[in-house]
């Protein structure tokens, strides 16, 4: 991260009960994506990743918008340059590389992640606000908020993976839809096409979200959750003789686990279970 990093400017974190929320905290700039936000967005995650105490990320943004998109003003200085310059430091944190190479890359490393990501979508969700969305394991939206990939409107090309990643959300049609026209639409224009969780009334947004965080945290075993997460990253690039092979492998891996015993025990005593903190991909 630039300078101190330790010193948060784009962002916010703060975690309690197992859940860590990451919010993008910019709100006189509608929360607009910069290249300090990236890298303090990263380390972030990768703090989060590495916390035994987190178990879930939640992720949001200050105010009533969820991320605009590129700031303006650095939009300008790509004009300027004749070039894009993504003003990130070399050294970007890398939270969740190095599981399988096609997901070392900006924003598909989530898919990487052992920790659930949930995004809580409070207001507009443009370009690479839209992005940060996408790449999240859940998401949740307040009703009124409006979403477009923008990139059309500024000539630019489909962003960070968007192009593979909204036709295996939502179908080929729909996507070609938000792709090629970068029209806006409110999240209820979208309600069952599978963008969303679920939309929710704006005051109900991060109790909604917060209750799903600690429904994964209070019933499902860490392990569980970060198998099950890499299984479904990895699936979405191999065949299915793979997929059952791999499931196997890791099925006899967890069965000798503390987590899998813990399981069974509060199963047949009724009560729920008390899993350890620390997952095992």
């Amino acid at each position: 991260m630039p300078d101190d990093p330790d010193r948060l400017r784009a962002t916010s974190y703060e975690v309690r009960d197992g859940v860590a929320l990451l919010t993008l905290d910019r709100p006189h700039r509608h929360n607009a994506w910069t290249g300090r936000m990236h890298a303090e967005y990263r380390t972030l995650l990768a703090r989060s990743e590495a916390d035994p105490d987190v178990a879930v990320t939640v992720i949001t943004g200050r105010g009533d918008v969820f991320c605009v998109g590129a700031d303006s003003q650095a939009l300008d200085g790509h004009v300027e340059r004749g070039g894009y310059d993504p003003g990130t430091p070399d050294d970007l944190a890398e939270p969740g590389y190095g599981v399988a190479p096609e997901l070392d890359h900006d924003f598909a490393f989530q898919f990487g992640l052992s920790k659930p990501v949930i995004a809580a979508v409070n207001g507009a969700a443009a370009g690479v606000g839209l992005v940060v969305a996408l790449y999240a394991d859940i998401r949740f939206a307040a009703r009124g908020a409006r979403i477009t990939t923008a990139h059309g409107k500024i000539g630019l090309p489909a962003e960070y993976g968007l192009s593979w990643l909204l036709p295996r959300l939502i179908g080929l049609t729909r996507a070609n839809d938000l792709l090629l026209s970068s029209r806006t639409l409110t999240v209820e224009e979208t309600e069952g096409w599978g963008l969303f969780n679920e939309i929710v009334d704006p005051g109900d947004l991060m109790t909604t979200a917060g209750n799903y965080a600690r429904l994964l945290t209070d019933r499902v075993a860490p392990s569980s959750l970060a198998a099950t997460k890499r299984q479904i990253a990895l699936d979405l690039h191999r065949d299915l003789g793979s997929s059952v092979a791999d499931a196997a492998r890791r099925l006899d891996q967890m069965t000798g686990g503390p987590d899998f015993a813990e399981g069974v025990r509060a199963l047949t005593e009724k009560r729920p279970p008390r899993f350890r903190a620390s997952p095992t991909p």
